[in-house]
């Protein structure tokens, strides 16, 4: 794999950063934006604006808005996208692009090809839905984008950001991306001052999952083990906190309505108030079958809350069992159940694992120090490269 070498000189270089949505730039991108532009270099955050070109603005970056779809993987329903980007790639002449995401990853990385980009980065926060579905028309489009990935992600100027080893041997052993293109950076980090551990509120115990609605989140999952927990008289509230979208596996509205009306689960939807969230919480659960490396799990670690998730890729890079929280096998109700009730009635265990998961999170997934690494990348990409005419 990559090693990192120390930063090389940023200032004067245009970096462009491309993410399918200006709210999620901001929550797990934003920093490094920030950083780059206190290097000296050019910012241009190319992305769907709906809600959040304030923060972007603010920072000083430079704002391109491109249509990108994040759901579907189809380049002839997204032809007109595909020639948006490259004529922005055109116009930019960025000296290194950023791709966040899959979907921007592989039109990206294409543009990328076409318009002669020095340095290409790719970050896949995950495989998602497209390698965890089972449809026959979901293995034919991963058959497809296996061949992309492995002819983009493998050029010579391009390096892919993974956040944990699990998705590492996938893209290796079964997409066949060389390891000297593959970086492991764990994480977008999290604010350890914006999440800090406060004392635990009084009263009934309350499990908060922060997530997008989706069934591959785990979220059925956990109203099923909320039920059964309800009628073994376990005292636990557990609150779901998050929106639906156009992803496929998304929960409708309907189903998330009668859940509430049961009374099996709380339903918030989206909050704007995570930090407030956990300090309102005393377990922080996420149940999902597959992930990068979960903000949420990070962001509950940091403000000293025990996790439960289940024992897969990502969520075991932050959840390890025994020691932060309680690993619990996906797909599963039973054990789910078992595990929060183990900290449901455990105040001295939730403790433990907590002021664990906080050190945890400082030491090893802070905000500085997943922007130190990402930074120390393009220093090492752009280092020896002549500057672009901008």
């Amino acid at each position: 794999m990559l090693s990192l070498s120390p930063p090389q000189p940023l200032a004067g270089r245009k970096i462009l950063i491309l993410v399918s949505e200006d709210w999620y730039f901001c929550s797990h991108r934003l920093p490094i934006g920030i950083a780059l532009k206190k290097a000296g270099a050019d910012v241009v955050v190319v992305t769907r604006v709906r809600d959040h070109a304030g923060p972007i603005l603010d920072a000083g970056l430079r704002l391109r808005e491109t249509q990108l779809d994040r759901s579907g993987l189809n380049p002839l329903h997204d032809r007109k996208t595909i020639a948006e980007l490259l004529q922005i790639y055109r116009d930019e002449k960025p000296d290194l692009v950023h791709h966040v995401a899959l979907k921007p990853t592989i039109y990206g990385a294409y543009c990328a090809w076409r318009t002669g980009v020095p340095a290409v980065v790719n970050a896949l926060g995950g495989m998602g839905f497209l390698f965890l579905a089972r449809s026959l028309p979901a293995r034919v489009l991963r058959s497809v984008v296996r061949l992309l990935m492995r002819f983009l992600l493998n050029r010579s100027n391009s390096r892919t950001i993974l956040q944990n080893r699990d998705d590492i041997d996938l893209l290796t052993q079964r997409i066949g991306v060389k390891p000297g293109n593959i970086c492991l950076i764990r994480g977008s980090g999290v604010d350890t001052e914006k999440f800090k551990p406060t004392p635990p509120p009084e009263g009934t115990p309350i499990a908060i999952c922060v997530s997008r609605m989706l069934h591959d989140k785990g979220i059925g999952e956990l109203v099923k083990a909320a039920r059964l927990l309800k009628t073994k008289g376990i005292a636990l509230k557990v609150r779901l906190a998050g929106s639906t979208d156009d992803n496929p596996t998304s929960i409708d509205e309907a189903t998330l309505a009668g859940w509430k009306a049961e009374g099996v689960v709380e339903v918030a939807g989206p909050s704007t108030d995570i930090a407030g969230e956990y300090a309102r919480a005393h377990i922080a659960v996420l149940p999902s079958y597959r992930e990068g490396l979960p903000k949420s799990l990070l962001e509950a670690a940091a403000a000293g809350r025990p996790l439960v998730a289940t024992d897969v890729p990502g969520c075991r890079e932050i959840c390890r069992d025994g020691e932060t929280g309680l690993l619990v096998p996906a797909r599963t109700v039973g054990p789910l159940a078992d595990a929060l009730e183990k900290l449901a009635t455990d105040p001295d265990l939730r403790r433990t694992l907590g002021k664990r998961a906080r050190a945890v999170a400082v030491e090893e997934f802070a905000e500085d120090i997943v922007v130190n690494q990402t930074l120390a990348l393009y220093g090492e990409m752009l280092s020896n490269r002549p500057f672009r005419s901008h």
